[in-house]
């Protein structure tokens, strides 16, 4: 499941990273906003049964012993960082729908949050939001190029790990 989970992330966070709201409105309008409401809802989804199965097993995989001491502290902090980071963002998210104006709804029928229209706020959590997710994104190219050069580098097979096996002779 977390083969699957992971792969599923690559391309929700590139959607997200590429096609804003504001985007994806201005191409399709009213509808383009709900296919962006379902994508985000399949994502949050994602997100928080990706950080509840860290929070009671722990992080999946060891980091390999080719790495340094020093690169599997860096290793284990990266993959927390990135979990609790996606964890932090699909909090975000409630937190957007708690402080608006009027009731959000995830892919057009989940209610987000009860709507407080606390405007000052909405406005900073939208910002932080915001920025919080394209750190994340920063941090997710850091893991995918530590990952690729293990692979190459080190010869640790680090991709093949993650990727289904149907993806390893392109590997």
């Amino acid at each position: 499941m977390l083969k699957a989970m992971h792969l599923a992330m690559i391309p929700l966070t590139v959607w997200f990273v590429i096609a804003t709201p504001e985007f994806v409105r201005s191409i399709w309008g009213a509808r383009g906003a709900e296919i962006n409401s379902d994508i985000a809802l399949v994502f949050v989804t994602i997100c928080l049964i990706w950080s509840v199965d860290t929070f009671f097993r722990g992080l999946a995989g060891r980091p390999g012993p080719k790495l340094s001491p020093r690169l599997k502290l860096f290793h284990q902090v990266l993959h927390k960082t990135i979990v609790w980071g996606l964890f932090l963002v699909a909090a975000g998210g409630f937190l957007i729908g708690l402080t608006s104006d009027r009731m959000l709804f995830a892919g057009g029928w989940l209610p987000i949050a009860p709507p407080l229209g606390l405007e000052r706020a909405n406005e900073i959590i939208g910002k932080i939001h915001i920025y919080q997710f394209y750190a994340l994104a920063g941090i997710i190219v850091i893991h995918a190029g530590f990952h690729v050069w293990r692979h190459l580098r080190l010869r640790d097979n680090a991709l093949r790990i993650m990727a289904p096996k149907v993806l390893h002779r392109f590997l």
